[in-house]
């Protein structure tokens, strides 16, 4: 399947850059070639002398829609996670298209005609380009007042399933390939009757002859059969029998839906979902659907809970992700609901075959109480996923102490939960201490490395998270494997430490980890075992990741969110810093519109440790600054260390669900002086 830059997240690499400037290119080319360098023959359209708009247009979106169309239906791309589709605002763009309209007739020239115009050394159009950089620093100034005019008429669509087109051919009651046909035909139509006005209109001096007739049969020929070879390829009805043919929402055949079911392309296979998931594929998902109640007591390792009701959210924000498996107890709800999605135009949902129970039975059951016997290269699987997917509680077999039930990773982990599981388990210890407390005394098997060492300067920003190559590397000297459970251990109230490494496990994909509440001041004080002696040297080989992470955001993002309010933006910065009365950077301020609450304002210390104030006084805490857990946020400091405690706690204790890092942070934004900054207390302070 073709990986669109969209659908890989890498539209601002140099490769994309590259790729846009080449199609611009024979764009441009392309409008020259089709007179579109001349405004006057650009504006014949409205008194019907020259049909050129109409035509090169119509080609273009018959060209596209039949194209995407073909490509989909025969596997090459999947619509629905590669390619963008814009949210429908019908109300502006109406708005907008009258004013582009009065704008066109005005001038006979569109940006792009324009473009295409001063390219071919036309000065009206050099007058029309700067018109409109002009134009555009008058909406820029004038944003904030007619802002509410942006998302007027939004369609209803744009928040579960495709908008724009699949509306359109949903409303109307018929199938995908049934609307394109009738598109072809009112596009063939247009094609012949602009020919009619173009023959008996006077033929500008600049234009070419008319299309001759054979020439136009062959092109709407070859249109009209391509839409008709779209039913052939998807498997639907002519249109007459559509409506009998298609479910609910039109987007799918009964035939071909059925068929998915019948061939069981719906369904994982229990040992297919462990094997992706032990692997650390995070293309993957495991969905659990269950109430969260069941989904504390026992659910897949990496599994995330999300309701029914939340669903369509989850699946829209996730779309690009390669697979997500949803799962129950059964199958009757995961089927129900991936059909629905199915319907709906997401093509990444399955679910697992029997469910919760056949995972069970088919993955983590002992070989020894299997009827039928196995090869002991699957006795040697079954006990590797055993390890794995059991190494976090509830266990099903007795302690060795007492086993704190709600720990789920990432999160917190207690002193009994370490003590008991770390001879039994594969776990993995880092001590982010300084050196010599970890000289003097450390948990048995730790191994020291200072939160330091997962930063270094990255696009001449300093003190910024490694790429994700280097951070595999690092974890390969620790000799952390990908199946490992890790603890990190802090000492006294520098859990920032151990939450920025954290963040590098974020990075690699490594979701089994966890902090020592309390850290090495709990431990010590209740006199669990100690060494002084250094761990046995090994090395393992962690893989690089399959893809980089999407939690981070730089600096042109967080503008963005800035600028169009679409996002929580919280500093966490001491109120000193936050308000411009001290200041190590460039610049003293903020970014306009953030609110702050200081990092230590989520730590408590008392009898002698220091750990996470309780889960319900976070909670109150941080409802008052974040709308929902459903709302963006993106949290920074000055060089994302004390930001990533405050991630950790919004993502892994809270559970918000769209909480992004802008590592950089200050240290960046004060730097580039074309950013604004607000200094001041303010507007919402909750540093308490």
């Amino acid at each position: 399947m073709i990986k669109t830059f969209y659908g890989l997240e890498t539209l601002d690499s140099t490769g994309a850059l590259f790729a846009a400037l080449l199609i611009g290119f024979f764009f441009g080319l392309a409008l020259e070639r089709a007179g579109f360098g001349s405004s006057r023959r650009l504006a014949g359209v409205f008194y019907f002398r020259d049909m050129a708009v109409v035509k090169v247009m119509f080609t273009a979106l018959i060209t596209a829609a039949l194209g995407v169309a073909f490509v989909e239906q025969i596997g090459l791309i999947d619509a629905a996670s590669q390619i963008y589709h814009m949210p429908s605002y019908y109300g502006a763009y109406i708005i907008a298209g009258l004013i582009f309209g009065v704008g066109f007739v005005m001038s006979g020239w569109c940006p792009g005609t324009a473009a295409v115009g001063l390219a071919s050394g036309k000065l009206d159009a050099l007058i029309f380009l700067v018109g409109g950089v002009i134009g555009s620093v008058f909406f820029n100034e004038l944003f904030p007042l007619i802002k509410w005019l942006q998302t007027w008429g939004q369609s209803s669509q744009s928040s579960f399933g495709i908008p724009g087109l699949a509306f359109i051919y949903t409303s109307l009651g018929i199938t995908k390939a049934g609307f394109l046909l009738l598109f072809s035909l009112i596009a063939v139509g247009f094609f012949w009757g602009s020919e009619l006005i173009e023959r008996r209109k006077i033929v500008d001096k600049e234009k070419t002859d008319p299309i001759n007739h054979q020439t136009l049969q062959t092109v709407s020929a070859g249109i009209i059969i391509a839409a008709l070879a779209l039913f052939i390829f998807s498997g639907e009805k002519m249109p007459l029998e559509a409506t009998r043919s298609t479910d609910s929402s039109g987007a799918v055949t009964t035939e071909t839906f059925l068929q998915q079911i019948e061939t069981a392309e719906d369904h994982v296979a229990p040992e297919t979902l462990a094997e992706l998931l032990y692997g650390g594929d995070v293309g993957v998902v495991a969905v659990d659907v269950r109430p969260p109640e069941e989904f504390t007591a026992f659910h897949i390792r990496g599994a995330v809970n999300v309701v029914l009701s939340e669903l369509p959210r989850f699946v829209q924000e996730h779309k690009h992700k390669k697979m997500l498996v949803l799962y129950s107890n059964g199958m009757t709800h995961p089927a129900q609901a991936r059909d629905e999605l199915f319907r709906r135009g997401y093509r990444n949902v399955y679910i697992l075959t029997d469910g919760l129970i056949g995972f069970r039975e088919e993955c983590l059951k002992p070989v020894s109480l299997r009827s039928l016997p196995t090869t002991p290269e699957k006795a040697a699987q079954i006990r590797a996923w055993r390890d794995y997917f059991l190494a976090v509680p509830p266990l099903t077999q007795a302690a060795a102490a007492p086993v704190d039930e709600s720990i789920t990773l990432p999160g917190l982990v207690t002193t009994d939960w370490l003590s008991g599981n770390m001879l039994k388990l594969k776990i993995k210890i880092i001590d982010c201490r300084d050196q010599n407390e970890y000289n003097r005394a450390h948990i048995t098997g730790a191994v020291a490395i200072s939160c330091e060492s997962f930063r270094g300067a990255v696009n001449g920003v300093p003190s910024v998270l490694l790429p994700a190559s280097l951070l595999a590397e690092k974890m390969s000297l620790l000799n952390i494997a990908r199946g490992d459970t890790v603890v990190l251990v802090y000492s006294g109230d520098r859990l920032r430490d151990a939450t920025l490494i954290g963040m590098a496990f974020e990075r690699i994909g490594h979701n089994r980890y966890g902090i020592l509440a309390g850290g090495m001041d709990k431990w010590v004080k209740e006199q669990l075992p100690t060494s002084s002696l250094l761990p046995k040297a090994g090395q393992a080989d962690y893989p690089m990741p399959p893809t980089a992470d999407a939690f981070t955001v730089d600096w042109r993002q967080t503008d963005d969110h800035m600028k169009q309010n679409t996002a929580v933006i919280l500093d966490v910065r001491p109120p000193a810093y936050f308000s411009g009365e001290k200041s190590d950077e460039a610049r003293a301020g903020h970014i306009p519109g953030a609110l702050n609450r200081e990092y230590k304002n989520d730590i408590y210390t008392a009898e002698g440790f220091s750990s996470f104030k309780p889960l319900l006084e976070l909670t109150k805490a941080y409802a008052e600054l974040i709308p929902s857990k459903n709302s963006l946020v993106v949290v920074h400091c000055r060089t994302g260390h004390q930001a990533s405690q405050t991630f950790f706690v919004l993502k892994h204790l809270l559970g918000y669900k769209r909480v992004k890092w802008y590592d950089a942070g200050w240290t960046e934004w004060a730097a580039r002086i074309e950013l604004p900054i607000e200094t001041g207390s303010p507007a919402l302070n909750t540093n308490r």
